[in-house]
């Protein structure tokens, strides 16, 4: 008789009729009776603001996805980054400000907002960096805005997780291609843009071009990961994150990129009843779990299981039923072990009707619920309220858990994703920096962009942001760990342009100081270097002479710094590692000779003082060194891809040869990717400067001035 009643547990459990938890006590017998064996399986999901504080045990996650298929890790998805612009909110400080206020003050902005635009994602629709993505201003005014819009937040999300840089290099598929991070996108149908770019108006082409867009975003980003397009609908974004998760799980791809743009007809605010004209742009990046934690990544949320399916012709409330018990059954958690459900309803008087970013919305809100332990005012209700983590029957302490979920529309499906706060870790502390004597050295910082204003601009957002001058204490031991993890941040999170400075800081003080100068230096460099740095002439001229610089000449060659670095390079290289060194000193160095001599000419004179006296990067130690590599010509003075180069690199670094990795770096030579020993927590740090101008139609690029952000 026993078999047969294990027998019938299984086969009710495989049919949906039992959850895991159920059916695990029933088959230790925990629970003897016959109501609570035949108990049927509740869908009823907790209320939003419900926190739950008595739920069953905890128990493994499942090893089996809802729906079939390749088996889940145990411990899930980490949401590693996530970005956003919605109405009333330009970034998710904002966002998280106005949903706490239930909709009041909705009018403020973060600090970086664009200046007299109104917040949220539809605010400037028509402005756009085109240089900061390598295209000309006809080319981003024939993209379709919300290709635009995304191209946009994408970056900035692989910013936020410090993978723009050599990380991004990390992140490999299963056959161990870098760079193998999936597109997911979901968007409203394209529109007049699109259409222009169709063969004669075809509108068939036009129809299908959403289809390209993650290849054409991926092209741009230089991602090799898959890709796929969800058009249209509330669930699109959560379609989008089931379909990039099986990709994951595959090993098609080491990370994935999901992202959602929305933009309804009216202007860009808030709709308490949910109506048109809600707007919302924005991605999150997903890894798995253990990887991302072996990496120091930021883990904003665990996502446990996720649940897709179109209703046919059942009731909307009963696909969405359905799916909530798939969901729930694959991670082997209960209703009651959930605290809060997101939906389109909770998420209407924030964002308003977001069309194909709804459930991104929804995501964001229950992703910001989970960080702060706060549940956000229910419909009805004044304030917000602390979000209590539950217990088991044994007193353990259990995380929070969070659904997000969006009904099917006509003709789109419904989609139900588990989420879970991260694991509890102790406090992780910045990554320590040198000690003792090699602490007086300093740091080398290290940052670049695609023009001598993208590198200005982005100069003072780390000053305002990262280094106000009240923010830390100078000199402590704290203001050197943080200078240490900001300067090894830029040198692994960040992307390599041609625009490059470097500076050599013993603290945040002095490195924002000269941040500062440099960003004032340029804003006042004149229209007539402007001019010239647009036209590849004069590079950074004025403006790096003034920051103690010198910088290079507008030919993008060395400014004497060439025969100078070699010699400093190669008693780097002996002291260090001795034949390693000297196996990258070789042709790497007469290189470096050769394309030194024909720049000596003109610079020995100009910036040969400077060089001689300054002990940091070729200047006083806190004074910025700046180069414009625009207009350079061949592979410069070192070939990256070689092993010798990496070897020669990774001596300098380790022997802290910091004047001579500072000239490599402003001749052209990439020297970040060399220094990646040792793990460290990702550092968060404010995007770069988009300096977006309007753009008017293909072939009449607007003049007006750029609006930093």
């Amino acid at each position: 008789m026993q078999t047969v009643d294990h027998k019938d547990i299984l086969t009710r459990f495989k049919n949906g009729d039992l959850g895991r938890e159920q059916a695990a006590a029933l088959l230790t017998g925990a629970h003897p009776d016959s109501a609570a064996r035949h108990a049927p399986l509740t869908t009823a999901v907790a209320p939003p603001r419900a926190a739950v504080s008595q739920p069953p045990p905890a128990r493994a996650l499942t090893t089996a996805p809802a729906g079939g298929g390749p088996p889940l890790p145990a411990d899930g998805y980490a949401i590693t980054a996530l970005h956003g612009r919605f109405p009333d909110a330009d970034g998710l400080d904002a966002f998280w400000h106005t949903a706490v206020l239930g909709g009041r003050d909705a009018g403020r902005r973060t600090s970086g907002s664009p200046a007299g635009a109104g917040a949220g994602a539809g605010a400037g629709a028509g402005d756009f960096d085109a240089v900061f993505f390598g295209l000309t201003p006809q080319d981003a005014a024939l993209m379709d805005p919300q290709e635009r819009l995304l191209l946009e937040v994408l970056w900035q999300t692989l910013e936020t997780a410090g993978c723009t840089g050599a990380r991004l290099d990390t992140l490999t598929a299963a056959d161990g291609e870098p760079r193998a991070v999936g597109v997911y996108v979901a968007h409203d149908p394209l529109g007049r843009a699109a259409v222009a770019q169709a063969p004669a108006g075809d509108a068939l082409a036009a129809a299908g071009a959403g289809v390209t867009l993650p290849a054409r975003l991926s092209t741009l980003l230089d991602l090799r990961g898959p890709g796929h397009c969800v058009g249209g609908g509330g669930a699109a974004f959560l379609v989008a994150l089931h379909q990039a998760l099986s990709a994951l799980r595959a090993g098609e791809c080491g990370a994935a990129l999901v992202g959602a743009v929305g933009l309804q007809p009216g202007p860009a605010r808030r709709h308490p009843q949910g109506a048109e004209g809600g707007q919302g742009v924005g991605a999150v990046l997903l890894r798995p779990l253990a990887a991302a934690l072996a990496a120091g990544d930021t883990v904003h949320a665990v996502v446990r299981a996720t649940a897709v399916a179109h209703p046919g012709r059942r009731a909307r409330e009963a696909a969405a039923d359905r799916l909530a018990r798939r969901a729930l059954a694959a991670a082997g958690v209960t209703a009651a072990g959930v605290g809060l459900r997101e939906t389109e309803t909770t998420v209407a008087a924030t964002t308003g009707d977001t069309g194909a970013a709804t459930g991104l919305a929804a995501l964001v809100r229950a992703v910001l619920q989970l960080r702060h332990g706060t549940l956000l005012p229910a419909p009805g209700d004044s304030s917000a309220a602390p979000w209590a983590r539950p217990h088991d029957q044994s007193g353990r302490e259990l995380p929070r858990r969070a659904t997000v979920a969006v009904r099917p529309t006509a003709g789109s499906p419904a989609a139900h994703v588990l989420l879970e706060e991260p694991p509890r870790r102790g406090p992780e502390p910045i990554a320590s920096g040198p000690a003792g004597p090699a602490a007086a050295s300093g740091e080398l910082v290290l940052l670049s962009a695609p023009t001598p204003e993208h590198l200005a601009a982005t100069a003072r957002l780390l000053a305002d942001r990262v280094l106000p001058a009240d923010a830390v204490e100078h000199g402590t031991q704290d203001g050197r760990r943080l200078l240490a993890a900001l300067a090894r941040e830029l040198r692994l999170g960040r992307a390599v342009r041609d625009c490059r400075l470097a500076v050599v800081a013993r603290d945040t003080g002095e490195l924002g100081a000269a941040l500062r100068a440099f960003a004032e230096d340029q804003a006042g460099a004149g229209d007539q270097d402007r001019a010239d740095d647009r036209a590849g002439a004069g590079g950074l001229d004025g403006a790096g002479d003034r920051a103690g610089a010198g910088g290079l000449d507008g030919a993008g060659g060395l400014d004497g710094a060439g025969d100078r670095a070699g010699a400093g390079d190669r008693a780097g290289a002996d002291d260090q590692d001795g034949a390693g060194g000297q196996a990258g000193a070789g042709d790497q160095d007469r290189a470096e000779d050769r394309a030194g001599a024909g720049d000596r000419t003109g610079a020995d004179d100009q910036d040969g003082a400077d060089d001689r006296a300054g002990a940091g990067a070729g200047g006083a130690r806190g004074s910025v060194r700046c180069a414009d590599l625009r207009g350079a010509q061949g592979p410069g003075v070192l070939f990256g891809e070689l092993p010798e180069t990496r070897a020669y690199l990774a001596a300098l670094w380790r022997g802290r040869r910091l004047d001579a990795l500072a000239r490599l770096w402003l001749a052209g030579v990439d020297v970040s990717a060399a220094d990646t020993a040792g793990a460290a927590p990702v550092l968060a740090l404010p995007t770069s400067a988009l300096l977006r101008r309007p753009l008017r139609e293909a072939g009449c690029p607007a003049t007006d001035g750029p609006t930093p952000s």
